[in-house]
């Protein structure tokens, strides 16, 4: 992932840059006044520089010379709002690789970044983007460059050896379940038991017999004791995933074991004591609940001692490109395909994508397309991306990069696309699809064979 650094003294152009670059695909960092750059600059190596040229106590061409005296090889772009012959050669003549004007066109922006990063090497060229060589910032099973996400991994080194109970935050698919489990490994509880149970997703008759187990006879069935979870976690870690959904009679005896770490099986007449770390989540409003009656306030400050937010996969883009090479890679060895790359077409598609169902939806997707593939690249056909009742397709901008295209490869791709959008459109009528089409029916038949659409 390129590393690009923003230098511009207007707020309001600094943050419109940062969002349409990350969402490119570019780890985005920004700076409001060229010393703190400067700094940032000595600390970190930055791949691309953009640069406002009128900026108070040092201008965008001083700045320049400092980057390139710093890091010979940074490449630096100036951008203004005063464009002039003169300054542009003076930009140039200190090594900077182009000079754009403020306001103008920002896709011509992408494009001379993208080329400039191309000719370094440090991007691939348009038809195929190399997610093989993506920096990939692990934890933990974990995937992450983004900033929260790295304040996260910072978090659970901190906190894994406390006694503080920790609450997780976070939309359905984000991963709660691996950051309960870092937790765990990286605490002095990781050679005991880590137990996982989804309040949600077993019914309130059970649950409780899940939880803390049951005396033989205590109900229809009961033919022998069985210890619970939290018997079974002594001296490790529970995970109560969905917590929200904790029914309130539940809710009462989970606090009785926050509280005095001890609790009674159902039918029976002693205490039991356990020594448990107790890591919860949700994806519920919880502060909500509370108010609304439906969670008990002193259960949730307990459980919410530390809490911990994961982004959703929409907020943390820059990481969709290493979080698809680590899916290529699991489903191509499971699949036994060698498939090992993404077009840049496809990349382009998912990174505009909002993933309301987060890393999970990302990887079902990915999985669906390494197993329907029959190529050695991800193309945008194998992708399945839904929103509301239609499919997602790209925008037809193919660029053709140094080392040329796939003509027929690509034409394909369109074709295949158009035919498969006009057979929803016409909800499965292939007569219907034609007209849309504006080709006969048997010319839609025989390019349906030919593309293995069924």
């Amino acid at each position: 992932m390129a590393k690009i650094l923003i230098v511009d003294d207007d707020p309001g152009i600094r943050e419109l840059m940062e969002i349409m670059l990350t969402q490119e695909g570019y780890d985005v960092t920004s700076a409001g006044e060229p010393l703190k750059a400067t700094e940032m600059c000595r600390k970190k190596a930055f791949d691309l520089v953009i640069t406002d040229l009128k900026m108070p106590k040092i201008n965008g061409i001083e700045f320049l010379k400092t980057v390139k005296d710093i890091h010979p090889e940074t490449i630096v772009i100036v951008i203004t709002a005063f464009a002039s012959g003169e300054t542009a050669i003076s930009a140039m003549n200190e090594g900077a690789y182009d000079y754009v004007e403020k306001g103008g066109d920002w896709d011509e922006l992408k494009k001379i970044i993208r080329s400039a990063l191309q000719k370094k090497g440090l991007i691939a060229d348009k038809g195929q983007t190399d997610i093989t060589n993506v920096q990939v910032n692990s934890f933990c099973g974990m995937i992450g460059s983004n900033r929260e996400m790295i304040k996260i991994f910072s978090t659970i080194k901190k906190v894994a050896d406390t006694l503080a109970n920790i609450l997780i935050l976070g939309e359905s698919g984000t991963g709660k379940e691996l950051v309960a489990r870092a937790i765990h490994e990286n605490s002095s509880r990781s050679k005991m038991p880590f137990k996982a149970i989804n309040s949600g997703g077993i019914p309130e008759n059970l649950l409780e017999s899940e939880l803390f187990g049951y005396m033989k006879g205590s109900f229809t069935g009961a033919y022998a004791d069985k210890p619970g979870i939290f018997e079974m976690a002594k001296g490790g870690t529970i995970f109560l995933d969905e917590i929200g959904d904790l029914p309130p009679v539940l809710q009462v005896k989970l606090l009785r074991v926050v509280q005095e770490k001890t609790f009674r099986r159902i039918g029976g007449s002693e205490d039991i004591r356990v020594d448990v770390r107790i890591v919860s989540a949700t994806n519920q409003d919880l502060r909500e609940k509370v108010k609304k009656g439906e969670f008990r306030e002193d259960l949730f400050y307990r459980l919410n001692v530390i809490p911990i937010n994961i982004p959703p996969l929409r907020e943390r883009r820059e990481d969709i490109p290493a979080l698809i090479n680590h899916f290529i890679g699991k489903y191509s060895k499971m699949f036994n395909k060698e498939i090992r790359n993404i077009s840049s077409y496809a990349l382009e598609l998912l990174m505009q994508y909002d993933f309301p169902g987060n890393i999970r939806e990302l990887e079902n997707i990915i999985e669906r397309s390494v197993a329907m593939e029959s190529s050695n690249i991800i193309l945008p056909e194998s992708l399945s991306l839904q929103t509301g009742d239609h499919h997602v397709y790209p925008k037809f901008n193919i660029d053709i990069g140094e080392k040329g295209i796939d003509l027929n490869g690509e034409l394909e791709a369109v074709e295949k696309m158009l035919i498969e959008k006009a057979l929803l459109k016409a909800k499965g009528s292939k007569k219907k699809a034609a007209d849309l089409l504006n080709i006969s029916f048997d010319s839609l038949r025989y390019r349906m064979e030919k593309l293995h659409i069924e």
